[in-house]
């Protein structure tokens, strides 16, 4: 039986790509890119792919090189041209999926663009998305009518957190009203790994015309060592709110974990500001050049291993649930 084909439109930033498929003993399948004077570009596979089962690797952010729009449609373009040239089965694998965050209207005539882009994908006859850790589930799972793997980095983030905690009494901290399931989901596995009751806690938040404000915390955090999850860090404040209160609050330590690190300008530091004992990030994007006081702080977690996991099982007909478990 062939193995699984992998593709890797933006390998120029692509280190997880090649430590992707170094964990599964593949290359990255070879394609031409040209781009032409007025902006257009085409990407073409140079192999064939008549009856292959195949995987497009790529994470939607914005970089010096492209937009998160360039990476979209040129992802696009090379899964249909994939299709064309007789794949059996295109897959998607996008750790880092863009315009997750407008998945609903908070003023008249909103675009919904998670929607739209669950839209497009599927018009490119793509048969299933594989993503982490994106800002809604429940929006996620109903805008693709395609089947789709949401992983969590929770898997990755365990044992780090584990070892840090030590036999120090926790509690999982919220920054936000809707982050409250993901943090429930750390603290209930933390408890259930740990054999200790681990606390809850949320941080009010409010956004309005970017400026954040609230900062009521519902929860015991004196004495504990807290820790805040989310699902990004863009420009920190969020974070930089939630470890204050913590703080101001009582925590003896706080740690945060967050899964992808955007880091806008200026991110690094505000996080390298804040009273944080230890961040850890995964690489679902590149890790960021960081100031010297955050960088000791800052530990980062490798994707590939998982992704290469949920390839192979994906390729051979495996649960995919078991290794998230």
């Amino acid at each position: 039986m062939q193995g699984p084909m992998l593709f890797a439109p933006d390998a120029r930033n692509g280190g997880v790509w090649t430590q992707l498929a170094g964990h599964l003993h593949r290359p990255l399948a070879r394609l031409e890119y040209r781009a032409f004077e007025d902006g257009e570009h085409k990407i073409r596979p140079l192999d064939s792919v008549r009856e292959r089962d195949v995987y497009v690797l790529q994470s939607f952010y914005g970089d010096a090189d492209d937009s998160p729009n360039d990476k979209l449609i040129r992802s696009l373009w090379l899964a249909g041209a994939l299709r064309d040239a007789g794949a059996s089965r295109v897959t998607l694998v996008a750790p880092y999926l863009c315009y997750a965050r407008k998945d609903r209207r908070t003023q008249l005539r909103d675009p919904v663009s998670s929607r739209y882009l669950a839209q497009l994908i599927e018009a490119m006859g793509i048969a299933r998305v594989v993503t982490l850790d994106v800002h809604n589930l429940a929006a996620f799972q109903n805008a693709f009518r395609i089947p789709t793997e949401h992983l969590s980095a929770l898997t990755l983030f365990m044992p780090q957190l584990l070892a840090l905690l030590g036999a120090a009494e926790a509690v999982v901290v919220s920054p936000d009203a809707g982050g409250v399931a993901r943090a429930e989901a750390l603290r209930s596995r933390l408890e259930r790994q740990s054999g200790r009751a681990v606390g809850r806690a949320v941080l009010e938040k409010h956004r309005s015309g970017g400026v954040l404000s609230g900062d009521h915390l519902a929860g015991e955090v004196a004495g504990r060592v807290a820790v805040l999850i989310d699902d990004l860090v863009s420009t920190g404040a969020t974070l930089e709110r939630a470890v204050r209160a913590c703080r101001a609050h009582g925590a003896t330590r706080v740690y945060a974990l967050a899964t992808h690190a955007l880091l806008a300008a200026g991110a690094a530091d505000t996080l390298a500001g804040m009273p944080l004992d230890a961040l850890l990030l995964t690489d679902t994007l590149p890790p960021r050049e960081l100031p010297v006081s955050l960088r000791e702080k800052v530990r980062w977690l490798p994707v590939a291993p998982l992704l290469a996991a949920v390839v192979q099982r994906l390729h051979d007909g495996g649960s995919v649930a078991e290794l998230l478990a």
